[in-house]
This record gives C-alpha cells, structure tokens and sequence, in this order.
C-alpha cells in the first residue's frame, strides 16, 4: 500500500467522521425519539458500500477507489457501536418499541438500500 493510499484513507475517514459528527448534532437522541443521526449515516453508508460494489463488479472503480470509499468513508461514517450503544439503551430505558423499531429498521433499510445500490450500479 503506498503512503498516497493510506492518507486517502485516513482524511476520507476523517470527513466522513465529521459528517457523521454533524449529523448527529443537527438530529440529537432525546425522550421519545429514535437516534436518527445514527440511522442515517449508517443506511448512507450502506447505499454507498453497494454502489461501490456494483461498480467494482464492472471494474468502473480501481481497487484503490474502493478502499478509499469503503474504508475511508464508510468506515468515518458508519457507527455500529454507537448503533448498538443507542438500541440497548432504548431498551434499558423502557422504550422497547423504539428499540426494536430502531433495530430492524437499521438493519432492513441498510440490506435493501445496499442491495438497491449495488443493482442500480452493477
């Protein structure tokens, strides 16, 4: 890996994670509400990781591009820790339906707009 590739990485990843920052702050957990910050980033960054495979099936994108795009920037802006620090606590704090409505509306929306990335590109 050439030093080029690895500073790509790193300033991609660390865009994204002020993004993914900003996001947060402009949409912040409160009573009641599902972490909406958390659940856009994380569906934004599947929709990127299947665009980015559907081109790298065509061979549109270097492999290169790829780690930039998928660890670079899906790797800043993506949290899944944070994901699952903020279901557990919506469970924690008696709010069992947003968690669970947060759980599988995640994991649904990050499969299908990932697949749906990946058929529109390839």
């Amino acid at each position: 890996m050439s030093v080029w590739l690895a500073v790509s990485v790193l300033v991609a990843g660390g865009a994204a994670a002020v993004v993914r920052f900003l996001v947060s702050r402009a949409l912040p957990v409160g009573p009641g509400r599902l972490p909406l910050g958390v659940l856009i980033v994380n569906v934004t960054g599947s929709l990127i990781g299947g665009v980015v495979l559907g081109l790298a099936e065509r061979a549109a994108v270097s492999e290169d591009v790829q780690l930039i795009l998928l660890t670079g920037v899906c790797g800043g802006l993506t949290t899944f820790s944070t994901w699952s620090v903020e279901t557990v606590e919506l469970a924690l704090t008696g709010r069992w339906r947003a968690g669970i409505v947060n759980l599988i509306g995640t994991l649904l929306l990050g499969f299908l707009v990932c697949a749906a990335g990946y058929l529109l590109s390839r």
